[in-house]
């Protein structure tokens, strides 16, 4: 039976799990993270045979858990959770994107990629959770929260079609970020990576390693991604529980995606105008919403027409993007949405504190378009 978590008809947010399933979800979540972390606690580069594997794996299990929803809470929730599923999986490649131009900007060796990762895969988890229980609420007790919530993806959306519009090349400039500038003022970095240790103690004091400030990195763009994401998922569903699984599986298998697609991510060049096409949508969709509460006669877009509207977008970037870098290496960072990472459009002259926070020297540590 749903479970209403408001207090009045007009607001309710319902959801198919009781407390049972939603601790079983999280254990489940959980244990693949540690999984993951054991997996990952010697490092090593990480095979294609590997990351086919695991990527195969992250994949099946998402959609047979669709499978088990669809077949015991109806269609409806099925295409629900599908949906959402997609949503996150094209917007948690856009992660994928920003996640390479950090790696590279820290010139983080091959072995030590993978756990950065999953720092990185943890600590979106954590933040998608605090998101969606603050989603859940608001749009519990305001219905303008739906209002809010679309202007939020269509300001987004804008957003990233400016910036593929012009075209610009980006410049990631490590040492400019708030994070790595945050960290090196109250500790200091040693010069190169010590394994995946964190941190070590050299000359009778505590040293953070490049390890650490990449991680922060990691982190601090994990908070811009969750602006984007748990809005877009409240407008495919106000279920709560289906918004943290879609999060919790997307983010998941994306370890062993990011070297499957390595290769073949600077060739999609158009995502940028798919990902603002998808989030300009739901973001009308979410103000339909709101408008359809206070004018009946105002229509709404029901779900399965956003999914194949949302497939059709996706279709028509990939298609075009494989066309125009037909022949071309691509471009990983004129694809990536790089909304207030620090990303700069010139060149910088911060080699030298770039190379301390533990990028490469001679202009390796910045990321280029």
């Amino acid at each position: 039976m749903p479970l209403a978590f408001a207090p009045t008809d007009d607001t309710a947010i319902t959801s198919v799990a009781d407390p049972a399933l939603w601790g079983l979800t999280i254990a489940g979540v959980l244990a693949l993270l540690v999984v993951d972390f054991l997996v990952t606690r010697k490092p090593h580069e990480v095979s294609m045979k590997e990351a086919l594997g695991w990527s195969a794996f992250y994949i099946a299990l998402p959609l047979g858990f669709g499978a088990w929803i669809w077949s015991r809470f109806g269609g409806q929730t099925g295409v629900e959770y599908l949906t959402g599923y997609l949503v996150e999986k094209s917007l948690s490649v856009d992660n994928l994107f920003v996640f390479m131009l950090l790696l590279s900007a820290f010139a983080v060796p091959a072995a030590l990629q993978q756990r950065v990762l999953l720092f990185g895969i943890a600590g979106a988890l954590v933040l998608r959770g605090v998101f969606i229980a603050l989603g859940a609420a608001v749009l519990a007790s305001f219905s303008w929260a739906f209002l809010l919530f679309g202007a939020i993806l269509l300001v987004t959306a804008v957003k990233i079609l400016r910036d593929q519009l012009r075209g610009a090349s980006h410049d990631m400039d490590v040492s400019t970020m708030r994070s790595v500038r945050l960290l090196r003022r109250f500790m200091p970095v040693t010069d190169d990576y010590r394994g995946p240790r964190l941190s070590v103690r050299e000359g009778g004091r505590r040293m953070l390693t490049p390890l650490a400030v990449v991680v922060a990195a990691v982190f601090a763009t994990d908070v811009v991604f969750a602006v984007d994401s748990v809005p877009a998922v409240y407008g495919i569903t106000g279920d709560p529980y289906l918004v943290f699984a879609t999060n919790a599986f997307a983010l998941l298998g994306l370890r062993a995606l990011y070297f499957v697609l390595q290769g073949a991510l600077s060739k999609l060049v158009h995502l940028g105008y798919g990902l603002a096409a998808i989030l300009g949508f739901i973001g009308v969709k979410l103000v339909l919403h709101w408008a359809h509460g206070e004018w009946a006669g105002v229509p709404t877009i029901p779900t399965l027409g956003s999914l194949g509207v949302i497939v059709a977008i996706l279709g028509v970037v990939t298609a075009t993007s494989l066309v125009a870098t037909r022949g071309t290496a691509g471009d990983a960072a004129g694809s990536a949405h790089l909304a207030e990472l620090g990303h700069r459009e010139e060149p910088s002259d911060h080699d030298g504190d770039a190379r301390r926070a533990g990028a490469a020297p001679d202009g390796a540590g910045r990321a280029r378009g």
